[in-house]
């Protein structure tokens, strides 16, 4: 999991996952230090902060989860660099983001609660380690 800022996201995220894959293997990468931590305090097995934990991490997920931001350069306030999106993009990992209408990002489709997002989440990546996902 995939989150900057305060690690809200990706906090609430993992949460979820711990509750419903406790098999699942979680790490928390972050964009800063009070995000990591905030994704390990929610349960996550381990945790790494910053640009290169990210561009070293991301080759190696079989899913890479968080706000849909972690796509775009320059997004969270600056806190995803080119380098972060690039590992992001370029990973064989099944990406699934959480929409949000914040960095300039607009998704086309009905406004939900985070709530409907994050359990929406959890499914897609459960079908996504289950071998049901998207095309790697």
């Amino acid at each position: 999991v995939l989150d900057g800022q305060g690690g809200g996201v990706g906090r609430a995220l993992i949460a979820r996952l711990v509750e419903q894959l406790p098999q699942a293997r979680i790490r928390a990468v972050g964009t800063n230090a009070a995000a990591t931590q905030a994704m390990l305090k929610a349960g996550a097995a381990e945790g790494a902060t910053g640009e290169n934990a990210v561009v070293v991490n991301a080759p190696l997920a079989d899913v890479i989860a968080g706000p849909a931001a972690i796509l775009l350069p320059n997004a969270l306030l600056g806190e995803i660099t080119p380098a972060m999106a690039q590992a992001v993009g370029a990973s064989r990992g099944v990406k699934v983001v959480v929409p949000s209408n914040r960095c300039g990002l607009l998704i086309a489709g009905e406004e939900q609660p985070l709530r409907h997002y994050l359990d929406s989440c959890v499914t897609l990546i459960r079908q996504a380690l289950d071998g049901q996902g998207g095309e790697r």
